[in-house]
């Protein structure tokens, strides 16, 4: 498929973030005299705006989640944010894209700040045109947001622009900006999940993924 410009979701689709995120929840969490040893159960922090997380799965009220990110982010800027590491593949598939001519660009819920530290770290930073996240005063999380930031920033064809992410989130900020979207399922996303949504396109793997962008 023949897209010029493709954006990628970071956490789930470049990267896999788990130990780094998971761990800084726990740190947030045991601040409220919450204990949980067991990560996995924090997989669904993995992704969606954090605010919204803490406020869904742990009944926090807005105010008390927004200290929770405070919370979250001591851990994390300090040492989660290199507990991550790239997907296998993706660096080869970013080549192959970047030299093919596409034009590549992250567009993450992640703070921008955060996003681009990963992405120099992790050697990402060469293949991409632009890293957009959200601000660190909890503004312009929402993915739809974020799309529409790039879309005018970079004056975008809609109709050559896809969106790749492992996220129902992804793929609604797509939808919002009418722009085509790809499920990845190696991600934190449920395939049921994506699926249920209706991106434009769903794969199981990077493989699959490369095979879709390059075919």
């Amino acid at each position: 498929m023949k897209y010029s410009t493709i954006l990628f979701d970071l956490d789930g689709t470049l990267t896999d973030p788990k130990i780094g995120i998971t761990k800084s929840v726990q740190y947030a969490l045991a601040k409220y005299g919450i204990h949980e040893d067991n990560l996995d159960k924090l997989e669904p922090f993995i992704g969606p705006p954090l605010v919204q997380s803490f406020m869904e799965f742990y009944s926090f009220t807005e105010l008390e989640a927004k200290q929770a990110v405070d919370y979250y982010r001591e851990y994390f800027s300090e040492t989660g944010i290199f507990e991550n590491e790239r997907y296998e593949g993706i660096i080869e598939l970013l080549d192959v894209l970047v030299r093919d001519g596409r034009t590549l660009i992250v567009a993450t819920s992640k703070p921008t700040i955060y996003a681009k530290q990963i992405a120099d770290h992790f050697e990402l930073s060469p293949y991409f045109d632009l890293v957009c996240g959200s601000n660190l005063d909890g503004t312009m999380t929402a993915k739809g947001e974020i799309i529409q930031s790039i879309m005018n920033e970079k004056k975008l064809d809609r109709r050559q622009v896809v969106m790749v992410g492992d996220r129902k989130h992804d793929i609604i900020g797509a939808q919002l900006n009418k722009i085509d979207s790809i499920g990845v399922g190696y991600g934190y996303g449920l395939e049921e999940e994506l699926r249920g949504i209706g991106p434009t396109f769903y794969v199981e793997s990077v493989i699959q993924l490369h095979k879709l962008l390059l075919g």
